[in-house]
């Protein structure tokens, strides 16, 4: 049997990929930044810079993603993860429900108890 794999396709996805996670993670550095300056250990020149080269960092990313038209296919990536993201925290809070799934063996139509609560729909 021959996979007849599109290489173009393949790298796109694999640039879109890399994009969101550098993405995650430039969110990331901003958060933990925000939560340095808000207790004040950077010095007003550390927070100049930092901002500067996020700033740097998300003008950057956005280049890319229009240069190499990756914008729906990164987004693509990021609801993905987010869904991925919401399941895990939604296990992790409904353990009973997820114990009820993994007992079902595949069995479609399994029903979730009115007990469970949602799981975080996080939106950008």
């Amino acid at each position: 049997m021959v996979v007849d794999i599109d290489e173009d396709n393949l790298k796109q996805g694999v640039l879109a990929l890399v994009v969101s996670l550098v993405e995650i993670i430039q969110e990331t550095l901003e958060l933990q930044a925000f939560r340095r300056m808000e207790s004040g250990s950077l010095t007003a020149d550390e927070v100049e810079r930092l901002g500067r080269a996020l700033s740097d960092l998300g003008v950057a990313i956005e280049q890319i993603k229009c240069e190499q038209g990756l914008s729906d296919a990164v987004q693509q990536v990021r609801d993905g993860l987010d869904d991925l993201v919401d399941d895990v925290v939604d296990r992790f809070l409904n353990p009973g429900r997820w114990l009820r799934e993994a007992g079902t063996k595949g069995r479609e139509g399994a029903q979730p108890s009115g007990t469970d609560i949602p799981a975080h729909s996080g939106s950008r």
